[in-house]
């Protein structure tokens, strides 16, 4: 079954810490037990040309599809205005498919 990714683009802040916590559904809804499935999510430049940081997945709560993916302060660090992410599920049969994707908008933090 082919998965049309969701989109959601967000802001963070250079030289900070963030997290996103995501919660993966079925088509009716409910909860994907994630148990033996791995997340992997990554940032990227539009032409996928430079690759920015790899999220830090935590699995937060398998059985109730949520984890939460994080970039630290050094991962923002060097980020230009404009990157694009995604979202790769792995189910334990090895089926791969992007569930999430979409644009990091990337603001000047200033006090450091």
């Amino acid at each position: 079954m082919a998965v049309s990714p969701g989109i959601y683009n967000f802001t963070v802040q250079r030289s900070a810490d963030h997290e996103l916590v995501l919660i993966f559904k079925d088509s009716n809804g409910d909860a994907i037990n994630l148990t033996s499935w791995t997340v992997a999510s990554q940032v990227w430049n539009k032409g996928r040309t430079t690759k920015y940081a790899d999220f830090t997945v935590t699995y937060t709560d398998r059985t109730n599809g949520r984890v939460t993916i994080a970039l630290s302060d050094d991962d923002t660090a060097d980020f230009p205005d404009e990157l694009r992410y995604d979202v790769l599920l792995t189910n334990p049969d090895g089926l791969k498919e992007y569930y999430l994707e979409g644009i990091i908008y990337v603001d000047q933090g200033y006090t450091r």
